[in-house]
């Protein structure tokens, strides 16, 4: 898969986790807060409602995760890593790096809104996604993060075995 021709990309397995939670919060957790404003406006002056205040603010922040999930999963392109295969790094793929360190990292390149460095799961818009992608196993880049230039040299490549 080219990496131009990607149009918003989700692993299966991130996009029903973003469902999940696009349900809960949506038909779930905003209809309660919703009613706990209600319940707090009815009581008088708004201005001094501590729980008022609160459900208000919480219903914005509410709105916006929705609002950015739903941007997220609407025109989504899911893509099952379990279908890949190759010999090159594409969305989906495991690769294994090694740095000018000496250090060894593992990344699997996922969808913007599935990212989680701490497990190893990278958004395929991120500088070592875009440096490695289309590369092979052996082959060196030069990945251009917001904290300086890293080489990086490919040395494992799979499919379908997500980090974990």
């Amino acid at each position: 898969m080219q990496y131009h021709k990607l149009r918003n990309p989700l692993t299966k397995e991130g996009q029903k986790i973003l469902a999940e939670e696009h349900f809960q919060l949506a038909k779930k957790e905003r209809p309660k807060v919703v009613d706990g404003i209600a319940t707090a406006a009815a009581e008088g002056d708004r201005s001094e409602n501590a729980e008022y205040i609160y459900g208000k603010k919480r219903l914005r922040e509410l709105d916006k995760r929705i609002r950015y999930l739903n941007s997220i999963l609407k025109d989504a392109q899911i893509i099952d890593p379990n279908t890949l295969s190759g010999e090159k790094v594409c969305f989906g793929a495991t690769v294994t790096l090694l740095d000018e360190n000496g250090e060894r990292k593992k990344w699997t390149i996922v969808g913007e809104g599935e990212t989680d460095f701490g497990s190893g799961k990278i958004s395929w818009k991120s500088p070592v996604a875009k440096a490695i992608f289309g590369k092979r196993v052996g082959d060196v880049v030069t990945a251009k993060r917001p904290m300086g230039e890293i080489d990086l040299e490919i040395i494992e490549l799979s499919f379908g075995c997500p980090v974990t």
